[in-house]
């Protein structure tokens, strides 16, 4: 079986984050900008290849919270250190004993372009299976400044890629622009790579320059062209937000497409995992944290907020609700407003309508938890289970005292605070009695006006 090498550059020189974390770990639609690289590579993947990664990172504390980072989407992912940041021709060098196993293709990708796909990797591939050594993947830059221009002769083969710095005043009118990401298939790559020499402006070690090396010994070269924001680069916070709105999206109109309908698109953010069935209503200003899916023919009411939940189908969360972690909801479930569940599992035809806070529990088949009832799942250590049977009806303004259960069928008086388990079918009311003074009011009332009047005359 065929394999092939992902070499992701993560390490580089510092840049314009400003934050104590790696650049590659910040965070678009929930998921590290390095995730969405590797989660690119692995969904590129064919069945009959078998997948190496090679992270390249920088030596310490951040090389290591990458590595990391790397393994919680690829386990097998290998991290190799660039010692010193001597360019990107360098960094690919450090993967040298990868290359050593000889891999039939070799992809080379950035961990700060979070918005390249599977799609665009799987067509440099097939650029490889067509005879070419090696694929280029460029775009066609509105604005080409600041890029490497990627230079071709009249036949349209590549000749050679120019940083900036480098380039003639006719190579900086090209348009067509070098992304960086390239995909090579040379049986000697690491010895192509050794011929590459810092003579440029910045001194450094360019991955460019493999391709004019390829060039010259007769190796075919060809460019993947590809849209300019699949790979957005992201060096600051600004571009950060850039490629989070561009991100959004894309990821509204995927929705869509398969079947949801987003009454206000641009106010709905979606997380990179979020599920959504067919004829799924997504109201106005809805957030989907990491972690989420809704099953067909659920309703997201306005304002609502959704992180590690499962929603089954007929569903009407919300407005203004809040699935936390854990919160399993079977089919034809109701969450209304200002209703926060969490590590809850609420079965069939349950409903939770109002103001209410569930946390730590189940509630069951078709039960009813009235406005303002609480679980009280936790006494300052531990968290504790509230049980609530098929069909038991929850009095409002209640507060379940956990661990506790209320059996099937059974009842809770409004405003009982319940610390005691209740059989099932059997009403339980813990409330003080109620008492009834006649006329107190009026001489409650009566009395206070003197007082005020007498405070008056002596003032």
């Amino acid at each position: 079986m065929a394999h092939d090498l992902a070499i992701v550059l993560a390490a580089g020189k510092g840049t314009r984050m400003r934050s104590s974390r790696p650049k590659v770990v910040h965070k678009i639609a929930g998921r590290s900008m390095l995730g969405h690289v590797l989660t690119a590579v692995n969904s590129a993947q064919s069945v009959d290849r078998d997948l190496r990664c090679a992270v390249v990172v920088s030596a310490g504390e951040v090389g290591t919270a990458v590595g990391a980072e790397a393994r919680r989407f690829l386990e097998t992912a290998e991290t190799f250190v660039q010692a010193e940041q001597r360019g990107t021709g360098d960094a690919v060098l450090a993967a040298r004993d990868a290359l050593r196993a000889n891999p039939e293709t070799v992809f080379v990708l950035f961990g700060d372009t979070p918005l390249i796909t599977g799609q665009i990797l799987t067509e440099m591939r097939s650029a490889l299976d067509d005879g070419a050594d090696v694929a280029v993947l460029a775009f066609d830059a509105e604005n080409p400044t600041g890029y490497g221009r990627v230079v071709t002769d009249e036949s349209g083969a590549v000749t050679g890629i120019v940083e900036e710095k480098d380039a003639t005043p006719d190579q900086r009118a090209i348009h067509l622009c070098n992304s960086g990401v390239m995909a090579f298939r040379i049986g000697e790559l690491a010895a192509l790579f050794d011929r590459i020499t810092a003579n440029n402006v910045q001194g450094e070690y360019y991955l460019t320059d493999a391709i004019a090396l390829a060039r010259a010994v007769g190796l075919d070269v060809q460019v993947v062209t590809c849209d300019e924001r699949a790979v957005l680069g992201v060096n600051d916070r600004q571009q950060l937000a850039v490629a989070e709105r561009l991100y959004q999206d894309r990821a509204r109109r995927r929705a869509m497409v398969e079947g949801a309908t987003l009454i206000a698109p641009e106010t709905v953010w979606f997380s990179a995992d979020t599920q959504l069935g067919t004829d799924v209503l997504v109201e106005p200003n809805v957030i989907f944290g990491p972690g989420v899916q809704v099953a067909d023919t659920a309703t997201i009411r306005a304002n609502s907020y959704l992180e590690g939940a499962s929603v089954g189908p007929g569903c009407i969360i919300g407005p203004f609700a809040r699935l936390r972690p854990g919160a399993d909801l079977g089919a034809d479930v109701r969450i209304g407003n200002f209703v926060e569940v969490k590590n809850v599992t609420m079965a069939d035809g349950s409903k939770a309508n109002h103001l209410s806070y569930l946390g730590d529990g189940t509630v069951g088949r078709g039960a009813n938890v009235g406005a303002g009832t609480i679980f009280c799942n936790y006494d300052g250590f531990n968290k504790h289970r509230t049980e609530v049977g098929d069909g038991a009806f929850i009095g409002s303004n209640s507060a379940l005292v956990a661990p506790v259960r209320i059996g099937t069928g059974a009842f809770v008086g409004s405003g009982s605070v319940i610390s005691k388990d209740v059989a099932d079918d059997a009403l339980a009311i813990a409330r003080a009695p109620q008492e009834v003074r006649e006329d107190w009011a009026r001489r409650f009332r009566e009395r206070g006006e003197r007082l005020k009047k007498a405070a008056k005359a002596k003032g």
